[in-house]
């Protein structure tokens, strides 16, 4: 049988790998002029695989997502992708927060080595085919030597990604055929991402770059409270907080985010340090005597228009709880990730289109979003390798006619 994977991104090429293993012909199709592209921009941060925390917390990640991924990566979990690695001669490390790396840090030799699997299984890898369509059953794909190309496959594995960084991976123009054929795509948007805020002048021309460290944010509609750091940029602020919480500002209809500056100490506590203000000391002495940064005490009046109480208990109150309006959120093209994308209930429990039998869906371009932190990675992986074994059960009851 021969199977046609198109996408070469870490779903289009565990796909393809799972199905070459089993013995079957494979040909990945990909538009750019090299495979991997956002596998590599993923690595100039260090390359987080997935995480190592408990799979239950894990898969509460995914949130409403859950019940659609669940079974895919309890099947090829966060120790799968650990031994695969090993596989590939790359070991890996667990930073102190729990999230998996190669102990390289780098994308670069982890792509080589699996590329050199992939041309040991024989897979073929196409170039420069970009996938617009169908035409019957068969795939179709411009090229710019060959022009227009029209392919037949036994079956097909497409992972063509979301639309985030264009410029490296997919576009999301794959849509459009999707919405041809009768499928259900959710409109795109950006997910993990930064947001943009208005800051006054003061603010920026202090304290751009600077970070918000330890503190904790919420926004509406979060379940909890995020924990980390933060940075001022021109345009807003970013950091693994602001991303964790793009989901519920995009669904806000007046988005902010709530900070806590102090989130090691109950209000009480901040109270009593701001109870202990020294005769005459300014209120920027005063709030960091109590522990606050200076870019903590500009967020504080730029949040309120330089209103700050005197009251230690007002100050206290405002300080675990300032209120800072998100005027949006960073584009799509310079989104970490996205949502939207074909819609989950198209597919059976194997990846596979309900309406186009022996089609089959993996990674980003499913309507699924996830934190950083490994979770993104893990579900394209994960979602990638149950696709493969979708193929490969489907091939086994066509040769058995169940």
């Amino acid at each position: 049988m021969h199977v046609g994977v198109i996408g070469s991104g870490p779903a289009g090429l565990m796909a393809a790998e799972v199905v070459a293993t089993a013995g079957h012909q494979v040909t990945i199709f990909e538009q750019h002029r090299s495979p991997g592209r956002k596998f590599l921009l993923a690595g100039r941060s260090g390359l987080n695989l997935t995480h190592t925390e408990d799979l239950e917390a894990f898969l509460d990640r995914y949130g409403p997502d859950r019940p659609a991924l669940e079974a895919a990566v309890r099947a090829f979990d966060p120790d799968a992708v650990r031994e695969w690695c090993a596989g590939l001669g790359e070991e890996t490390l667990v930073g102190s927060s729990g999230r998996m790396f190669p102990a390289s840090h780098r994308a670069t030799p982890l792509l080589r080595a699996w590329l050199a699997r992939l041309a040991s299984l024989d897979v073929e890898m196409r170039l420069q085919h970009r996938w617009i369509g169908w035409a019957d059953d068969a795939l179709c794909f411009e090229t710019d030597d060959d022009g227009a190309v029209v392919v037949d496959m036994d079956a097909t594995v497409i992972a063509c990604g979301g639309p985030s960084w264009p410029r490296v991976g997919g576009d999301g123009s794959w849509s459009e055929a999707f919405a041809d054929a009768g499928v259900d795509v959710a409109p795109f948007g950006p997910a993990n991402c930064a947001v943009t805020v208005r800051w006054t002048s003061a603010m920026l021309d202090r304290y751009e770059g600077e970070p918000l460290k330890n503190i904790a944010v919420v926004a509406p509609g979060s379940d909890a409270a995020i924990r980390g750091d933060v940075v001022i940029t021109k345009a807003g602020l970013e950091g693994g907080p602001i991303y964790a919480l793009s989901r519920a500002l995009r669904q806000s209809t007046d988005p902010a985010l709530v900070f806590d500056l102090l989130p090691d100490l109950a209000v009480d506590a901040v109270a009593e340090r701001l109870e202990r203000r020294r005769k005459g000391a300014t209120q920027t002495a005063w709030l960091r005597n109590a522990g606050l940064s200076p870019v903590s005490i500009a967020l504080l009046r730029d949040a309120t228009g330089n209103l700050l109480p005197d009251d230690p208990a007002q100050m206290a109150a405002l300080v675990k709880s300032t209120e800072l309006a998100v005027t949006g959120l960073a584009s799509l093209d310079r989104a970490i990730s996205s949502s939207g994308g074909v819609a989950l209930d198209e597919l059976d429990e194997h990846f596979m289109l309900r309406s186009l039998p022996g089609v089959f869906v993996a990674g980003e371009m499913l309507d699924w979003e996830a934190p950083t932190g490994g979770y993104l990675l893990q579900a394209c992986f994960s979602t990638g390798v149950a696709a493969a074994r979708g193929v490969l059960r489907r091939f086994d009851a066509i040769e058995t006619g169940s």
